[in-house]
């Protein structure tokens, strides 16, 4: 086994207490007594719904090679014979061992953060950068208080290149995690109403979206969306604190990562892109404009961090689609097939438009039609009514012939459409699941996007379940 750290040196960054007879170290470290694997480290971290503590001897069992563990909590742990560091509070200690990390790494470190695509990124990140370096990126969407530190603390010493998400709900969360992050290169992706319920506006969520600014290294670089209408509020909040190279990516003629030429597809997208001044050609893998929009960033980012430009262009290529955010499904259906974006993770009015723009881009066969089914866009407070209310003009946009709503403030936009839409509207996914699978025929594309609290994934499953795949013929060897 590798060691991921020596228990010297995770009591020194800690500043814990060892108890019993320590290993040499760990090969990795969780935080969910079910992800254990031998050798591992287990933190106890205390949660909303769960302490960490109640589950020790299940993550011992598992293999783990010790425990973090709260000094309150020690008496409780008398009956464990595995080695623990105690520490005062454990997720502090977690977040201790991440700024170590930090500090250890020569890797290129990258922050994302914004309103929408902020995974996509990431993981488009992770992808091209494989190509030219070994990468450490974020789980998920591991991008809260205890997801950063935790991905800053499993980030291996022989990282090159580093990639952190960072969100929010609320002002004041990301400046703590970008200070533990400390990022040579930040990337903003757009400013939408996501979360808008937490606050009064847009530029109230530029503000708190700027923070990632104040832990960029010194001589580092901010890149932020040229299209976006708050761009220059942006660059001014990075200049208030010392970023002194800031770069635009996207159609702008000012912009620093341009797109120069974009031609959509059903299954990838081709562009050329010019990364300061140099135009390059790139095959995307998956489908959609706003991924382009992000890529724009990626190969600015990849650039920035010292990436081979051509090899991460290449890459480019085999980028997919993840589960819930754009995947694609050729399902089998009577007199041939259908097709199924997945686009169930989650919605705000921005990623909502995306989807429906990618849909509408989409080459129906036959008789097939635009099909859109949509769940509530959470967090929205008193804005959602009219913010739900304007998904009509994404809608009609992307030419959808047939409409699905569910959940409660699906109610204001089913109000706001015309009568010959004829959108139907259930309340319950349960309720859309027959109705949607005795709806779809031959030649169909169906988009199916909410927020992810309201369980359109389960919708998903049931297609993918209800409609065997379509097993493309792969050439021979």
């Amino acid at each position: 086994m590798s060691l991921l750290w020596t228990s010297r040196d995770m009591v020194a960054a800690m500043g814990g207490r060892p108890l019993g007879d320590m290993p040499e170290g760990v090969g990795g470290i969780a935080i969910d007594s079910r992800s254990v694997v031998k050798g591992d480290a287990f933190f106890a971290i205390k949660g909303d719904q769960f302490d960490g503590h109640d589950f020790a001897g299940a993550a011992m069992a598992n293999g783990a090679a010790l425990i973090v563990v709260s000094e309150s909590k020690l008496p409780a742990m008398g009956r464990l014979t595995v080695p623990m560091i105690v520490v005062p509070d454990v997720l502090k200690g977690l977040e201790q061992l991440g700024i170590a990390s930090r500090a250890r790494s020569q890797a290129q470190i990258i922050a994302v953060t914004g309103s929408a695509g902020k995974t996509s990124t990431k993981e488009a990140l992770r992808h091209v950068l494989s190509a030219v370096g070994k990468v450490h990126a974020s789980a998920a969407s591991f991008n809260n208080h205890w997801g950063v530190p935790l991905t800053l603390a499993r980030m291996p010493l022989d990282t090159e290149f580093g990639v952190f998400e960072i969100g929010m709900n609320h002002p004041d969360e990301i400046r703590p995690l970008v200070k533990m992050v400390r990022p040579h290169i930040a990337i903003i992706t757009i400013i939408a109403a996501a979360h808008l319920g937490f606050f009064k506006n847009l530029d109230e969520i530029a503000k708190a979206k700027a923070e990632i600014f104040e832990g960029i290294v010194e001589d580092g670089y901010a890149i932020l969306n040229r299209d976006d209408q708050r761009y220059r509020k942006l660059e001014q909040m990075a200049t208030d604190v010392g970023v002194k190279n800031i770069y635009g990516f996207g159609e702008n003629q000012r912009s620093k990562f341009k797109l120069m030429k974009y031609k959509p597809m059903a299954d990838c997208s081709c562009i050329t892109a010019r990364i300061d001044g140099v135009d390059v050609a790139v095959k995307i893998g998956a489908p959609g404009r706003h991924i382009v929009q992000n890529a724009l960033a990626v190969l600015g980012a990849a650039w920035l961090a010292g990436a081979d430009r051509a090899k991460v262009a290449l890459a480019f290529s085999t980028l997919e689609a993840e589960k819930g955010r754009g995947r694609q499904h050729k399902l089998k259906v009577k007199g041939g097939s259908f097709t199924l974006i997945d686009e169930s993770y989650n919605a705000n009015p921005a990623s909502m438009a995306a989807a429906l723009s990618l849909a509408g881009s989409f080459p129906v066969e036959g008789q097939g039609r635009r099909i859109a089914v949509l769940g509530d866009m959470l967090e929205l407070g008193k804005y959602s009514k009219k913010l739900h209310e304007e998904l009509a003009t994404p809608i009609a946009d992307a030419k959808i012939n047939s409409l699905f709503l569910g959940g409660t403030e699906m109610l204001a936009l089913r109000d706001a459409l015309p009568v010959e839409l004829n959108a139907q509207y259930r309340q319950s996914v349960e309720e859309l699941k027959a109705l949607v699978a005795g709806a779809v025929r031959a030649g169909d594309v169906v988009v199916i996007k909410s927020s992810n609290g309201i369980g359109f994934s389960k919708l998903v499953d049931h297609l993918i379940k209800q409609f065997p795949p379509v097993i493309v013929a792969q050439e021979p060897a």
